[in-house]
């Protein structure tokens, strides 16, 4: 099923001017490698103030300010878009410890977050698949199913992108788009 929401680009998220782009973070929101150390540069240093005080405000919870599957919104420092969603993938660990249900819910709460926020469009990487070594090819087929899932919540979500940074990556989204 064919929904005209799912848009598809593969490039820089850094660069894509929806109302809210979505950072694949770590526990302690304070930038990595990857695409997290990719926003964390493009935005300049007033993300990372921002993430400091979300970090601050949540400080004592388990595993971290935001811990796998948890998501959190700041502003975009020097980005292009209005909001970063920071949302934390699961680690694989082989399929049986509740990754897929945590790699669901980093795309749920984010759109729920986006739309409490009163944002229309946001772009997603492809989260968990980096050092966090989630399979792609399952990856893709997890987050198309939750964000479809999670639409349906979410009317004011006019819009996600899928943007993938490789090759690999965006021929897996394409074939389920």
């Amino acid at each position: 099923m064919k929904n005209e929401k799912l848009k598809l680009l593969r490039g820089d998220i850094t660069r894509v001017a929806a109302d809210a782009i979505v950072n694949a973070a770590n526990p302690s929101l304070m930038g990595g490698g990857g695409v997290d150390g990719a926003i964390h540069r493009a935005a300049g240093p007033g993300l990372l103030e921002e993430c400091r005080r979300v970090a601050e405000e949540r400080r004592g919870m388990p595993n971290g300010p935001c811990p796998p599957g948890d998501a959190v919104i700041t502003g975009p420092g020097k980005l292009p878009c209005k909001k970063v969603i920071h949302t934390v993938g699961p680690v694989w660990r082989g399929g049986g410890g509740g990754e897929a249900e945590l790699l669901a819910s980093c795309y749920r709460k984010s759109l729920l977050l986006a739309e409490a926020a009163g944002l229309k469009s946001v772009a997603f990487p492809n989260i968990s698949t980096g050092v966090y070594g989630y399979p792609k090819d399952k990856a893709a087929r997890a987050a198309i199913e939750a964000v479809r899932a999670t639409l349906g919540e979410t009317p004011g979500i006019e819009e996600v992108v899928f943007v993938c940074f490789d090759e690999e990556n965006f021929s897996l989204y394409e074939a389920l788009i």
